[in-house]
């Protein structure tokens, strides 16, 4: 997964986590693609101290994710999802009881 998506998706997840000042960085530089010089101009520091702001940033959501996992089982789970859709959709409204308990299957144990 490219850099920007997986920044967005630990934002979207641990975010919240941040600093204000680190989430407004963070926010402006990956989701609105400022660059480090347009957010330095606006927050009147300079553009070495807005990466060094974002490197910290993206060590702690990184960190997070080290430790919780949660994008990981997010993205797990949408793709077992995603196959047990596509086992629905290929069964032609005629589910075979193999296909229907691997449906089953996949749908419990996203549910836990």
């Amino acid at each position: 997964m490219e850099k920007l998506a997986w920044m967005n998706l630990l934002y979207d997840f641990y975010g919240q986590l941040l600093t204000q000042r680190q989430q407004k960085f963070v926010e402006l530089y990956y989701a609105h693609d400022f660059s480090l010089g347009e957010i330095a101009e606006q927050f009147g520091v300079s553009r070495q101290a807005v990466h060094d702001v974002l490197k910290r940033a993206e060590h702690i959501l990184t960190r997070y994710e080290e430790k919780l996992g949660l994008v990981a089982k997010f993205m797990d789970q949408r793709r077992q999802v995603g196959e047990a859709l596509a086992l629905l959709d290929n069964s032609n409204n005629s589910l075979d009881e193999k296909t229907l308990m691997r449906v089953r299957e996949i749908l419990r144990s996203i549910m836990g």
